[in-house]
């Protein structure tokens, strides 16, 4: 099997695009470091370590060094290729990163949402790779942290369409991670390529409560704790749980709890 060299730059993670005639046939061959496949255009199908799988639009190989593999494309199929040396990442890389999801090759059909963070740091990482400045290097490190984040929280292997209950489900989830991020139902709505509405109406179906209302049931819970088992200031508290102004944080938590931040923190620090 043909041994196919990758040049890296020295920060050790290169991102290119690889397109793929009707018919075009890649044939088995291997690396010796690792590789990410996601295909933004067209069909086609892999072959990891033996096993078959067809791949389109928004789907996902990760393979692995000395991994075999081949490619063979049904349409035009265009295919972001990001290879990287995982030990660039010095200690950090070669302890924590170093785990049974990287020493195997595995394709990936992410959620919505999933996909929509995938997509979002592509692009972030092709502008930083264009824009080669001197933080270039180090910005193309920190998110490829954040797709290897992504690939091990959606472990998302499974090709069940998404019904309600799953989305309902990544909705929570999603809040549970990202609380502190100023969400709204639109923004998730978009992730999930529905409408804010059908977001409302699926999670309320689930949960009896608009995920707006559960953002702010997360928050105050996470500020409830802080309050009591820490001595951060109000405002640094409001700032780490997503609220934008002091204002906004004291009414949410008043409208929730009926009294305020501070009358909350001194009857519980007092116990």
């Amino acid at each position: 099997m043909k041994v196919r060299e990758i040049l890296l730059p020295n920060y050790g993670i290169h991102l290119y695009e690889s397109k793929h005639n009707e018919g075009n046939v890649v044939n088995e061959h291997h690396h010796h470091i690792h590789q990410i496949l996601y295909a933004i255009e067209g069909q086609g199908e892999i072959l990891l370590d033996g096993k078959k799988y067809n791949i389109t639009q928004d789907q996902f190989a990760l393979i692995v060094p000395n991994s075999s593999h081949s490619i063979f494309s049904h349409s035009r199929l265009t295919l972001l290729v990001l290879a990287f040396d995982i030990h660039s990442f010095g200690t950090f890389g070669e302890h924590e990163l170093n785990d049974e999801l990287f020493n195997v090759s595995q394709f990936f059909n992410p959620n919505p949402i999933s996909s929509s963070e995938l997509r979002q740091t592509l692009r972030k990482m092709l502008y930083e790779q264009t824009s080669e400045d001197s933080f270039s290097g180090w910005a193309l490190k920190i998110h490829l942290l954040q797709i290897l984040l992504i690939i091990i929280r959606s472990g998302e292997k499974s090709h069940i369409q998404d019904t309600n209950s799953l989305r309902s489900e990544r909705i929570k989830n999603y809040i549970d991670t990202y609380y502190y991020e100023p969400l709204t139902t639109n923004e998730i709505a978009a992730k999930l390529g529905i409408s804010s509405r059908y977001v409302n109406t699926i999670f309320k179906e689930y949960y009896h409560k608009t995920p707006t209302q559960y953002l702010t049931e997360v928050r105050i819970e996470i500020a409830k704790k802080l309050l009591t088992n820490t001595n951060k200031d109000i405002v640094t508290i409001c700032f780490e749980i997503g609220y934008e102004t002091l204002s906004t944080f004291y009414r949410a938590f008043k409208n929730t709890m009926n009294i305020s931040p501070n009358q909350y923190r001194r009857l519980n620090q007092d116990h």
